[in-house]
Order: C-alpha cells, then sequence, then structure tokens
C-alpha cells in the first residue's frame, strides 16, 4: 500500500494483516489444507524472522523537509536530527515497536534483524537505513519494528522521538557503512555503537525511563501498557521449554 499520514498508514497496516489472514482462511477451506498467516517476529528457530521495516519522512505542503538536494548525501538537517532522536529514543522506543518476548527471538545478530544502534545510508546490519531515492521520495527506514506491534502507538512513539530530534538537534554522528556484525564489542564501543535492548525486560525498563516516550502514549496507556508488559513477563519467565529439558533433564 501506498505510503500516507500515520493515522492512515496505521489503518493500513491492520487491514493488511485481516485481508490476508482472511484470504488465506478461505483457500485452506476450499482447498482442504492446512495453510496458515502468521505475524509472529520469529516463528521458526534458525531462519529470518518477520520485520516491519517503517519507512518515514515529513512533508510541509508539497516540500519533503528530509530533502536537501546541496547536502552531501542529498539529506537534510531535519533528516539528519531525525535519525539522531530516534537513535537516542530508540530503547524506550524498542518496548512499543517490539513488543512480545518473541520479538527478542528475532533482534539477534545475524539474521538480517537490526540490533545496533547506528544510520548508515546503504547499511542493513545498522537500525536505521536510507534508502537511495532523493527528492520527493527521500525518506529513512527504522529496521527494528515487527508486526506484532500496534502501529498506532509504534507510528506515535517514533514520530515523538523523531521531532525530539528536530525539536533539540540531536547529532546521529557519522553513518556507519561496514558491516557492523562483523564487528568486536571492542570496535563496537570505540564507534559509539550500542546495542538495543536483548529482551521484553530490558526495554519496558527502557520505557519507564524515558519520560518523553512515556509522555507520547499518555498516562493511561502507557501505565496500561507496562502493567500488561510485567504480566507477559512474569508468564514467560516462568515458563519450561524444550530446550531447557534437552540441555539439563539428564544432568
Amino acid at each position: 500500500f501506498k505510503f500516507k499520514d500515520a493515522l492512515k498508514t496505521a489503518d493500513a497496516v491492520i487491514t493488511f494483516k485481516q485481508a490476508i489472514k482472511a484470504i488465506v482462511d478461505n483457500m485452506a477451506t476450499f482447498d482442504q489444507l492446512d495453510y496458515r498467516v502468521t505475524f509472529m517476529p520469529k516463528p521458526f528457530f534458525g531462519v529470518n524472522g518477520s520485520g516491519m521495516h517503517c519507512h518515514q519522512s515529513i512533508f510541509k505542503g508539497d516540500k519533503n523537509l528530509f530533502s536537501d538536494p546541496n547536502s552531501d548525501t542529498g539529506l537534510s538537517k531535519d533528516a539528519l536530527h531525525f535519525m539522531g532522536g530516534l537513535l537516542a529514543h530508540a530503547p524506550a522506543l524498542t518496548a512499543i515497536t517490539n513488543p512480545i518476548v518473541n520479538s527478542y527471538k528475532r533482534l539477534v545478530p545475524g539474521y538480517e534483524a537490526p540490533v545496533y544502534r547506528a544510520y548508515g545510508l546503504k547499511n542493513r546490519s545498522a537500525l536505521i537505513r536510507v534508502p537511495a531515492a532523493r527528492g520527493k521520495a527521500t525518506r529513512i527506514e527504522y529496521r527494528a519494528p515487527d508486526p506484532a506491534c500496534n502501529p498506532y502507538l509504534a507510528f506515535a512513539v517514533m514520530l515523538e522521538a523523531g521531532i525530539d530530534g528536530i525539536q533539540n538537534k540531536i547529532d546521529p554522528g557519522e553513518p556507519t557503512e561496514i558491516n557492523i556484525y562483523e564487528l568486536t564489542e571492542e570496535e563496537r564501543e570505540a564507534m559509539g555503537i550500542k546495542v538495543l535492548p536483548s529482551s521484553l525486560w530490558e526495554a519496558y525498563h527502557a520505557l519507564e525511563e524515558d519520560p518523553l516516550i512515556l509522555g507520547a502514549l499518555g498516562d493511561h496507556i502507557s501505565q496500561k501498557f507496562l502493567e500488561l508488559k510485567y504480566q507477559e513477563w512474569d508468564e514467560y519467565r516462568v515458563q519450561v521449554f524444550g530446550y531447557e529439558q534437552r540441555k539439563y533433564l539428564d544432568i
């Protein structure tokens, strides 16, 4: 579907998911086959998960505020600062854009999912990629979200973080054009590249410590969201999984 404003695009995401499920359910009934659609972030071990990369730009009337044909990269300062805001608030954003325990099975190195808080012009190992198109098509691609997220909440907090970057001129640093997965931890630290939360527990604690993102959600939604996440994490952490039984049962 074509890009629109945040609200219409969130509606389109929901419509897309419901339509795909309905079509495949009908196919399965007609063909008597066990087809199933899932938008689970990581349904299978050992293969890439399902992401929901979000392309974003800001327009004022007909003008794309992310475009600057006179800059070396074709990006405006607003675009750079928007990315700076996303990178600065990324830990808290992750609780909203990757909201279930399974989300963090996708956000691991080696499976084309972003783990490292950096941006690049042609770099698919970074959290933010800048597609090659310029002019009115100039945009940034935030690669962390997965399709388990609530798009209304996810788009709201990403916009809030990016606009905070513009308003406060948050510097995203220099673009990273090397494969970050191949760097050692020491090399990443020397370059100032930090990591996203590695679990829902880490993510919701980061959200608790970010008043801007909590404010974007509002008191009611942020409180209820965190209550649900505490409950989900508690349910998850007391489970015993097949991996543990296979590894430890005969010790």
